[in-house]
């Protein structure tokens, strides 16, 4: 209801493809934010779920009862820190990384607050959720279907790739989307190293600005400009949108996995 006003007033279509964001002169594109969430998001996502399965599958299936003691309460430790303080180590470690160490050799400047900062911050975020997650999943594998493997001659890897892999491929999925679900809707700490920058970032090495950013930096002021709370409701209700399709995505690939390999 409370983003339908500017819906009304413009086209739909305008809104969601263009990058022009002038408040006071009642301009509103939102690609250019919708676009810095996917692609913060997509960078997370592949920076965490190879880390986060194959850590899964080493304490799980290889690591000592003691090294699982200590692992298991390091990985809640890390779950339950705010979010302000990932921000914070990534503007005094990533930042300068990518604008020192890295981006020269691939750009000719960058300041390190980035989409890709924004993307390492967040797998950092979401890598103790996706392993707790996968551990679980790992966990409630039948200890009869391993033994089978082995003892028909498979390794200890064969049985993770044909056996514990496949047989965890829905866990594994749904997973990787509350972990989307979670990145999309991270505010604090993208917003202390992404810069902020209304724009379509062209490269990883540019700035950007995501939609949780948007809301949170602007909500409460400016409300006196006609339209303005309206759009960062249109915002929040994108955000919302975008969490229930990759949701919805999920769940008609898990029921497809399920007919195809009858988990």
């Amino acid at each position: 209801m409370k983003a339908f006003p500017i819906m009304q007033e413009k086209n739909l279509w305008t809104l969601l493809t263009t990058s022009n964001w002038r408040p006071f002169k009642g301009i509103f594109g939102f690609a250019s934010y919708i676009l810095s969430t996917i692609y913060v998001t997509i960078i997370a996502i592949i920076i965490a779920l190879p880390l986060s399965l194959l850590t899964g599958i080493y304490i799980t299936e290889y690591a000592s009862s003691r090294i699982r003691r200590f692992f298991n309460p390091v990985i809640d430790l890390l779950s339950g820190i705010p979010p302000v303080i990932y921000g914070v180590w990534g503007t005094l470690t990533i930042v300068p990384f990518i604008s020192e160490k890295l981006a020269p050799h691939f750009v000719d400047y960058s300041t390190g607050l980035s989409v890709l900062a924004g993307g390492i911050v967040l797998a950092i975020m979401i890598i103790p959720l996706i392993i707790s997650i996968l551990m679980e999943v790992f966990s409630s594998i039948p200890k009869e279907m391993k033994e089978a493997s082995l003892s028909l001659g498979a390794t200890k890897w064969q049985t993770v790739k044909k056996v514990i892999i496949r047989k965890s491929i829905p866990g594994i999925i749904a997973a990787t989307v509350l972990a989307i679900s979670r990145a999309f809707g991270e505010t604090i700490a993208v917003m202390m190293v992404c810069g902020n920058v209304t724009q379509v970032p062209h490269s990883v090495f540019d700035p950007c600005y995501p939609l949780p950013a948007l809301i949170a930096n602007n909500y409460g002021e400016m409300m006196s400009i006609p339209k303005y709370e309206s759009a960062l409701m249109l915002a929040a209700f994108l955000l919302f949108i975008i969490i229930v399709f990759f949701n919805v995505i999920s769940r008609v690939i898990l029921i497809q996995i399920d007919k195809r390999y009858h988990l």
